[in-house]
């Protein structure tokens, strides 16, 4: 109970940053013009951002921007024109998913927080660790963690926890989805989804629903349990949606605090009706307790749309939630009028116009009340006005309009000003100019000749047995238990084996993993990561040998290029969302480039398998069908319980093998996942006589992508 829970509240626009201050929000959160990861609300832009951090100012509440998108090289050293007025005004924090852009931030805004965005996918107290070594103060973890490794996190890390309480839920841990990048162009990661999730598709030859579809959260009933486990912020998501449900929402989670706040659990109960109001501000997908208490479920689905609820959502009222001020007004014939306003701990004394005696109509205290209560269109309205006078005076009503009109202003200024901060001298400019220099260049950099690795990924055991020992193929990535059954076999021969470590790595994977690691330096020449939580539980058992990050720990800039060498990982594999132009901005001659392969689309905690039939706890192949019959294929790990979704066509870049080259990237490697034998050999020789023979090569009669490598994202 004595827990001060935040009650955090989305700001798509104006009007809904002040329904949330109206309601009780404690800080809201809104985006910028740019690297907001809602491209498609009314993001507020310059003078309009920075009046809005003076409004909640005012108002005694915090603002937080979000930069919780990837940057590129040109738009990162651009950051620092965007938030340095912010940082000026006294913005209270950003919001941030790129590890570049955080690292950035951090040494040019020293005194500006920094939360961690649940786009950065942190699943445990490993992740959350790592990032406070990175200076942040708050993680906004995953949303499919589970009351007891949020408790975990808060407890082991001793960051602020924010987590989501209301709102959409996507079917991918956020972050690591692909799918509307890849089948349309529009880029979550970019802030552009087109959520082509929401669509139906057909599984296991059932009928076509919204099978990838979740419903919205509603945790009202859970506020005791989730203000018990520690978290400190209660996040309510809805950037995109109406001034009208921002004040419905606040307002009900508020009222629910403060209930648990005044009589414990013991005197909790939401009231049915409440529970309509506030369902009903928004009707599309019924509701869900999340994943707060269950890992995934049927039930979580929005298979069809809900009835209509009986009652509607509240309507923002008209009036405007001026704040209380004091004042005490003094009229002394002969001396100048003098006004005392007092906020909380903020005092301000004015002086106005001289005092006479009056020769008609003197002053009366009503009429004095009367025109100084008017406040009009100002963020404050007067609680108590004293007033002391001695005889008969008089004083024009205008003078007492600029009184007022002067002591407010002051006391805006008096307010805001204690917000705001010095912008440090030279280093902001000096680390743009950085960001486009070799300097930043971070892993290995340095031209050299193209004399790529040639690997490949095998998913499972069969592949992993053919190209074990092959000598054309470098170094092979195994995964998982198949992956040590096939290292175990491995022969006498040039070729390393990296084992590719989960997508996914939470607690019940770590404890697991944590009965192997020995064999896991025994038997592997190094590993692959998909993950901050792998990364930090290596370095934590002084992990001895070689730390490659694969593709989807984005390496979108060279800040973070430079972050990741620095955190021990010696080779990274370029993220899937740059084209040529920007690979080559970015460096990759010390990093990886997948050339061949599906590419994963989606991780979710949910199982298609389970959600369509039954979970077999065996890890296995299905297939999704969408509208226009394309298969995109489904693999469960029921070890860790998670599942990926690969895209529909694998990524081939052949015709592009001289603009591969000239990108001169360390390795090339293609991913095996459905493939038979014959398909498999025929791909690695295709391979091999285009990058290590240099021949030219006919290209295969099949369906494929050549993913972003030309067009990009925006």
């Amino acid at each position: 109970m004595e827990n001060q829970i935040e009650i955090l509240a989305p700001a798509g626009s104006r009007e809904s940053l002040e329904a949330a201050v109206y309601a009780g929000a404690d800080a809201v959160y809104l985006g910028g013009e740019r690297f907001g990861a809602r491209a498609y609300a009314d993001n507020f832009g310059g003078e309009e951002l920075l009046d809005a951090i003076d409004y909640v100012h005012i108002h005694g509440r915090k603002l937080y921007l979000t930069v919780n998108t990837l940057l590129k090289d040109a738009e990162l050293s651009e950051l620092y024109d965007d938030l340095a007025p912010c940082y000026h005004r006294g913005l209270d924090a950003v919001i941030v998913q790129d590890i570049g852009a955080m690292e950035f931030i951090r040494r040019t805004f020293p005194e500006l927080p920094i939360h961690v965005s649940t786009q950065a996918a942190v699943t445990g107290a490993p992740g959350a660790k790592l990032f406070k070594e990175k200076g942040v103060s708050r993680i906004v973890p995953a949303r499919e963690l589970s009351l007891m490794e949020i408790r975990k996190m808060k407890q082991e890390s001793g960051l602020e926890i924010e987590c989501f309480v209301h709102g959409a839920l996507c079917y991918c841990y956020s972050g690591q989805c692909l799918l509307s990048s890849m089948i349309g162009g529009r880029s979550g990661n970019r802030g552009q989804c087109a959520q082509p999730c929401r669509l139906p598709f057909l599984a296991m030859d059932r009928k076509k629903q919204d099978i990838l579809s979740l419903k919205d959260l509603c945790t009202i009933d859970m506020i005791p349990e989730l203000m018990e486990a520690g978290i400190d912020s209660f996040k309510i998501e809805g950037r995109m949606k109406q001034p009208d449900y921002v004040y419905t929402v606040v307002s009900m989670y508020r009222k629910y605090v403060d209930l648990y706040r005044k009589y414990g659990k013991k005197g909790y109960a939401v009231s049915d009706r409440d529970k309509r109001v506030l369902k009903g501000s928004y009707q599309r997908r019924g509701y869900t307790e999340g994943y707060y208490q269950q890992h995934n479920g049927k039930n979580m689905l929005a298979l069809k749309r809900p009835k209509e609820e009986t009652e509607n959502g509240l309507s923002v009222p008209r009036d405007k939630m001026q704040e209380k001020i004091n004042g005490k007004l003094i009229f002394s014939e002969g001396e100048r009028v003098k006004l005392y306003v007092e906020m909380q701990n903020t005092k301000i004394f004015c002086e106005g116009a001289e005092v006479s005696r009056a020769k008609k109509q003197p002053l009366d205290a009503e009429r004095i009340q009367k025109q100084m209560r008017k406040t009009g269109n100002t963020e404050f309205v007067f609680e108590r006005l004293d007033i002391e006078m001695e005889g008969e005076i008089f004083l024009p009503m205008q003078a007492l309009n600029e009184l007022r009109r002067e002591a407010i202003e002051e006391l805006t200024r008096r307010i805001l000003s204690g917000y705001h901060r010095k912008l440090p001298a030279g280093e902001g400019q000096r680390l743009c100019s950085m960001c486009g220099e070799e300097g930043l260049s971070g892993i290995h950099g340095g031209k050299r000749e193209h004399h790529p690795e040639l690997s490949a990924l095998a998913s499972d055991a069969a592949h992993a047995e053919l190209l074990l020992g092959d000598e054309r193929i470098d170094t092979l990535y195994v995964e998982g238990e198949s992956g040590f059954a096939a290292a175990k076999k491995r022969r006498i021969c040039r070729q390393k084996v990296f084992l590719a470590m989960p997508h996914i790595f939470r607690d019940d994977t770590l404890k697991r993993w944590e009965g192997c690691y020995e064999e896991l330096v025994s038997f592997f020449d190094g590993v692959l990561i998909r993950n901050w939580e792998s990364l930090q539980w290596l370095r934590k058992r002084q992990y001895p040998k070689e730390i490659r990050s694969d593709h989807n720990l984005y390496v979108f800039n060279r800040m973070s290029k430079k972050i990741v060498g620095e955190m021990g990982i010696s080779r990274f594999f370029a993220p899937a969302e740059l084209n040529f132009k920007e690979l080559k901005e970015l460096g990759i001659t010390a990093g990886g480039l997948i050339v061949y392969g599906n590419q994963p689309v989606m991780v979710s905690a949910n199982c298609v398998r389970q959600n369509t039939g039954k979970c077999g706890r065996k890890d296995g192949w299905l297939s999704l069908t969408d509208r226009y019959q394309k298969k995109f294929p489904v693999k469960n790990y029921c070890s860790d319980c998670y599942n990926v979704i690969y895209n529909c066509h694998p990524l081939m870049l052949l015709a592009q093998s001289e603009e591969v080259k000239i990108l001169s990237p360390s390795e090339l490697r293609m991913d095996m996942t459905l493939e038979n034998p014959e398909e498999m050999e025929r791909m690695i020789l295709l391979y091999w006589k285009c990058f290590k023979e240099n021949c030219p090569v006919k290209l295969p009669d099949m369906d494929y992508t050549k993913g972003h490598f030309r067009r990009g994202v925006k």
